[in-house]
């Protein structure tokens, strides 16, 4: 089959997956209900969700499947799990390596949900005037994660094809200019990803010029740690005020603390 006939195919398989998809819906195949197809199917932990997803048991709860944010998209990016993808089935995700997300202004998946499965709010600011717009920089679709073993970049190749390709350049990905101490005499151009601005688009992972990307997004939860609320973040003058509302839960005096060191002496504690 030529690159024509190929291209001529994939919308027909698309529009047939959709209409699968909304056929099924509250129907039952082959005598099994559609509950159990999705309850059948493998969920991956590495799922990319569209702009504004809620978090992942509320959108399994809230999508209906209907694949409407899949038509919307103008660039073909999203795709819809079928059997043998290891996603709930019906739902949309992207394959970043193969198309990802460029990042629509005006984001016609997620104004195009009808449940609340892809929120609006969720990537939405206010302009100057104190009205509500949509932001595509605000979406947090995962996060990019460098893999400094295989980057080129790190092996002192010069290479910046990500931090060129990058929406959201020298916020999302910067890069930091260092010694090469192998060779001693070049410098390194080494891409960085900033979690802060990093929207998960994926740009990045699809131009990486490594045969596996070297590069790559993961759902943001799945890489990101999380720190307590009682550590304070000392570079920023502001950030002791939240801590003022904190419930006073932290046990700072016990029964050893309580005693005098010399006691710790005179028993031979110490």
């Amino acid at each position: 089959m030529g690159n024509g006939d190929k291209e001529q195919t994939m919308p027909e398989r698309r529009r047939f997956l959709l209409s699968m998809v909304r056929g099924i819906g509250a129907a039952t195949v082959g005598g099994l209900a559609w509950t159990g197809l999705l309850d059948g199917t493998k969920a991956s932990a590495t799922i990319l969700r569209p702009p504004g997803a809620v978090p992942e048991q509320e959108f399994l709860a809230q999508c209906t499947k209907c694949g409407l944010c899949v038509e919307a998209c103008p660039y073909k990016a999203l795709q819809l799990a079928v059997p043998g993808d290891e996603r709930p089935l019906g739902t949309p995700y992207f394959r970043m390596r193969e198309t990802p997300c460029r990042m629509c202004r005006d984001i016609p998946c997620t104004v195009s949900c009808p449940t609340g499965a892809l929120a609006p709010s969720l990537v939405s600011d206010r302009d100057e005037q104190g009205r509500t717009r949509l932001n595509i920089n605000l979406t947090k679709i995962g996060l990019a994660v460098i893999d400094r073993e295989t980057c080129i970049a790190y092996w002192g190749i010069q290479c910046d094809a990500c931090y060129r390709s990058c929406p959201v350049i020298d916020k999302a990905i910067t890069v930091e200019y260092t010694k090469n101490e192998r060779t001693g005499r070049h410098a390194m151009l080494a891409p960085v990803v900033h979690s802060g601005h990093c929207t998960g688009c994926g740009i990045c992972e699809h131009v990486c010029v490594t045969k596996k990307a070297s590069v790559f997004v993961l759902p943001r939860a799945l890489v990101m740690g999380e720190s307590s609320d009682r550590y304070v973040r000392g570079w920023d003058s502001t950030d002791e005020e939240r801590m003022q509302d904190l419930p006073d839960e932290t046990k700072t005096v016990t029964p050893r603390s309580e005693k005098s060191p010399l006691d710790y002496l005179n028993k031979g504690d110490l």
